[in-house]
């Protein structure tokens, strides 16, 4: 990111936030700026009252995704005077503010709770904790804001895929950024993008157990069968996906750290370790991606499945909107 190794911005514990100010500014914040930075992102937490009106008329079954879209378009109406702001990034502060409260009313109604009220004083991570479980367990919280934010910031941005692609591709008519917003999250729904770790866990309960990997091995290898290997390879990455390394190891804390076994790891451990070691898989370039593990460490810390997918995007509205703002500071810029 702007220069920055990831895993020096892993090791080096920056915090989500940090990661939203360089993206942004293209520099590391010093403690002042970053103070700043995080009191004007924590006074917006709370998503405005149309938030809540969108999100309640949707059926309790509906996909969190669904939701999610209807969301940002809600938002690019309530803040249609966009345009006529000088200071763009505002905007792109807010985004990353709301969706982190937005995806908690999310999960709230789909699992018939009622809303918590956003608590400023706590941290982004700590703050979405507190909106999504209602937990005041300083353990839990701890242990969960850590994961989180390894996990946000893996995914905060990556070159242009096909959403960073498309928010900028709708950018370049002029639409406002919760518009662009819109249609990068559609574009993350597909299951070829931001519904992978979704579908890697699909894989992983279809399999059940380790020892029924290698017959799953040899059913993949069998192209009349049509079954995909998930979670491996990367149309970047050739090798192994050094996110996936970072996401592996936070994995296995998680686990040990929750008190919990969970026996899609040992599943995934056992599959990522025949394919490393068949010559099918690594002539083509087949290694564990990001999605390989993260999906394991959401339903570890009591995500849903279904709303794997929404916490992608709550990470990637930072890159998403970041690259909107580079792309209109462009005087010379072109509609696409």
């Amino acid at each position: 990111y702007r220069g920055y190794n990831i895993a020096d911005l892993v090791n080096s514990n920056k915090n989500f936030v940090e990661i939203v100010y360089l993206l942004f500014y293209g520099f590391l914040p010093d403690a002042n700026d970053l103070q700043n930075f995080i009191l004007q992102v924590s006074q917006e937490y709370m998503p405005p009252k149309i938030i809540n009106d969108i999100i309640k008329s949707f059926p309790k079954n509906s996909h969190p995704m669904a939701i999610l879209i209807s969301c940002f378009s809600g938002l690019a109406s309530y803040y249609n005077n966009q345009q006529h702001c000088e200071d763009e990034l505002k905007y792109a502060r807010l985004a990353v503010s709301q969706i982190a409260g937005i995806i908690a009313m999310i999960y709230r109604h789909i699992t018939d709770q009622d809303f918590i009220q956003a608590n400023t004083k706590l941290s982004y991570n700590e703050n979405f904790i507190h909106m999504m479980f209602d937990i005041s367990s300083y353990e839990f919280t701890k242990i969960v804001s850590k994961a989180l934010d390894i996990i946000f910031i893996l995914h905060a941005d990556h070159e242009q895929n096909a959403s960073t692609a498309t928010v900028r591709l709708t950018g370049s008519t002029g639409a406002n950024l919760f518009a662009c917003l819109t249609s990068g999250a559609a574009t993350l729904w597909g299951p070829a993008h931001g519904g992978a770790n979704e579908a890697v866990i699909n894989m992983l309960m279809e399999i059940e157990q380790p020892s029924n990997v290698k017959q799953f091995v040899q059913k993949v290898k069998d192209k009349n069968n049509g079954i995909r290997l998930m979670g491996f390879g990367h149309r970047v990455y050739k090798n192994y996906d050094p996110r996936a390394k970072i996401i592996c190891e936070i994995c296995k804390e998680v686990l040990k750290d929750l008190k919990v076994s969970h026996p899609l790891l040992e599943i995934a451990l056992e599959l990522e370790n025949i394919a490393l070691q068949d010559s099918y898989f690594i002539e083509r370039n087949l290694y564990p991606n990001v999605d390989f593990y993260s999906g394991i460490v959401l339903k570890a810390i009591g995500i849903p499945v279904s709303m794997f997918t929404t916490l992608f995007a709550l990470a990637r509205t930072s890159g998403w909107s970041a690259q909107w703002y580079e792309m209109i500071k462009d005087k010379n810029y072109k509609i696409c």
